[in-house]
């Protein structure tokens, strides 16, 4: 991955929608050498998919609460059985398996804390867990999708 590289994926990052052409003049080259790197992003897993992102309050999801979870039980068995049920439930839109006191870490969307209260109580049937407790957030002051691009090997 060079420079070029890195401003496709900068660019593509904060609009997926740009164009072929706007995005080859943005980056100095013509559309087809252009197309074939974005190609090649994709192939190697670079560009994992393209998304559309919709904002939260728009679709009456207002409450996110960050689930931080306990377990008493570390088996394979337990595990499956734990993450295909989680999985399954909408709500949760990010799942971390975490190092240090919290086993897991959930981000969960809702309209509401009656709405929370369903979803937990889903959760709570999915597996046997230690210990369960939310935090709601007040006030978004930073979200992006964007990753920094600053480490990449090469550039």
């Amino acid at each position: 991955m060079d420079k070029k590289d890195a401003q496709l994926l900068s660019l593509l990052q904060e609009d997926a929608s740009m164009g072929l052409n706007d995005l080859a003049k943005a980056v100095s080259l013509s559309p087809t050498p252009c197309w074939r790197r974005i190609q090649k992003l994709r192939a190697e897993g670079v560009i994992r998919q393209q998304v559309v992102l919709c904002d939260p309050a728009k679709l009456n999801l207002g409450l996110t609460a960050f689930v931080s979870i306990r377990v008493n039980q570390h088996n394979d068995v337990w595990t499956e059985r734990f993450v295909q049920g989680i999985r399954d439930i909408r709500e949760i839109v990010e799942i971390y398996r975490m190092a240090g006191d919290v086993d897991y870490l959930l981000k969960v969307v809702v309209p509401d804390v009656a709405a929370y209260d369903q979803v937990y109580k889903r959760l709570i049937k999915v597996a046997e867990l230690f210990d369960v407790s939310a935090g709601f957030a007040m006030e978004v002051v930073k979200y992006t999708t964007a990753l920094p691009l600053d480490y990449v090997g090469d550039l």
